[in-house]
């Protein structure tokens, strides 16, 4: 197995499991009320640029581990929107 392959399956699996722990937590206390809106969207937008280029570089690596770390991070700004919209 060479040296790509590893780095991309981590680059996959930590992209992914990164934000989980902060799912979690706003799923179980129904409060996103620490997490910066800002820090969320750069984290979206990061991932959506990082995915435009793999898909022109033909990188799966970088398609795939990016395409997780949008849906994470769609997750919490989701979570973000409806929690802190219930305590208006």
């Amino acid at each position: 197995m060479s040296i790509v392959i590893i780095s991309g399956t981590f680059a996959l699996v930590t992209s992914f499991i990164g934000l989980l722990p902060q799912i979690y937590k706003s799923l179980k206390t129904k409060s996103t009320k620490d997490l910066s809106q800002v820090m969320l969207l750069n984290y979206f937008v990061c991932s959506l640029a990082w995915i435009i280029y793999g898909s022109y570089t033909d990188s799966m690596f970088v398609l795939a581990s990016n395409a997780l770390g949008l849906l994470s991070s769609l997750i919490l700004l989701l979570q973000k929107h409806y929690y802190d919209s219930r305590t208006l």
